[in-house]
């Protein structure tokens, strides 16, 4: 499994959860909403410190993770996260 933020998805998570160099963003398992992945969940975001980094991708000096614990919610799917212009928010494509 691969995790890859894009610019424009790096730029809104920046300025919505106030992020500096040197924070952390976790992408974890939630009960409830949709995804085209695991019925029944769909993921949460969060400033959080890891415990056990199942995959990460570091972007100006900040780092996005998935614990190890969730990472059976991607059942072999990589994750890209996009911005969508027209929604103004953060997409998660499943590849």
């Amino acid at each position: 499994m691969n995790l890859k933020i894009n610019e424009e998805a790096l730029k809104w998570y920046k300025n919505e959860l106030d992020l500096k160099e040197g924070d952390q963003v976790r992408f974890f398992v939630r009960y409830g909403g949709c995804s085209n992945v695991q019925k029944g969940f769909s993921l949460g975001v969060s400033k959080d410190e890891p415990q056990q980094i199942g995959v990460s991708a570091e972007k100006d000096g900040i780092t996005f993770f998935v614990e190890e614990s969730d990472v059976w919610y991607f059942d072999g799917h990589d994750l890209l996260v996009t911005y969508n212009e027209s929604a103004e928010e953060p997409v998660f494509e499943y590849q």
